[in-house]
C-alpha cells in the first residue's frame, strides 16, 4: 500500500467505525454529496499525515454515510481499528474546478480581509445552513460566521492566500 503526504491529499471524510461482521467500515463524508466519496476506487486512510492506500471493493450510500468494503479488511475487529481516522483521495484524482469555483480544502487557512482592509481572521472551516455555505473565520479566541455568497465574497486569491469580503469587522 502506497503512502502519500497530507499536502497531496484531500480529506473527504472520517471513519465512523466498523459495520457488520465482515470488515465493512462506515464513513462520515465531508463532501457536499454523500455519493461523491463512494465514487472513488481507492482511498487513503490515516491520521497525522500517515496515509495507507486501500482499494475500495464496494461502496454504497447508507443515509448520510458511506458503507465500504476494502480489500484486505475482512473482520470487524480489524475494521474497528480504523475508527476516527481520516479518509482522503489524492488531489490529482479530483476533477478540476471551474475558474470561479474552489475546493473548501484550498480555502482553509486563507486570510479573510474586508473591503476596509481590516483582517477578520483565517478560514477555519465551513458548513451549510441549507440555503448556502457559511465560512467559519477564526481570530484569536473569537469566531465569525460569514455567508459564502456572491454578495459577500468579493475576491478569492489562492496564490495570495487571501479572501476579500464585503463584511464588517463587528458583524
Amino acid at each position: 500500500m502506497a503512502e502519500q503526504s497530507r499536502s497531496a491529499m484531500v480529506v473527504m471524510g472520517r471513519v465512523a467505525g466498523a459495520y457488520g461482521v465482515r470488515g465493512w467500515i462506515k464513513v462520515q463524508p465531508y463532501t457536499e454529496s454523500v455519493q461523491n466519496l463512494a465514487e472513488y476506487g481507492r482511498w487513503w486512510i490515516g491520521s497525522a499525515g500517515n496515509w495507507q492506500e486501500w482499494k475500495v471493493l464496494q461502496a454504497k450510500v447508507h443515509g448520510a454515510t458511506v458503507l465500504a468494503k476494502l480489500e484486505g479488511l475482512d473482520v470487524r475487529e480489524t475494521a474497528a481499528l480504523l475508527k476516527g481516522r481520516e479518509v482522503a483521495v489524492p488531489r490529482e484524482a479530483m476533477p478540476p474546478t471551474a475558474e470561479d469555483e474552489h475546493y473548501w480544502t484550498d480555502l482553509i487557512g486563507l486570510e479573510v480581509v474586508n473591503l476596509q482592509g481590516e483582517v477578520l481572521g483565517k478560514v477555519a472551516g465551513h458548513f451549510s445552513n441549507g440555503a448556502h455555505d457559511i465560512m467559519r473565520v477564526a481570530r484569536d479566541e473569537a469566531e465569525q460566521l460569514i455567508p459564502y455568497v456572491g454578495a459577500v465574497i468579493r475576491e478569492v486569491d489562492l496564490p495570495g492566500r487571501r479572501i476579500v469580503v464585503d463584511w464588517g469587522a463587528d458583524w
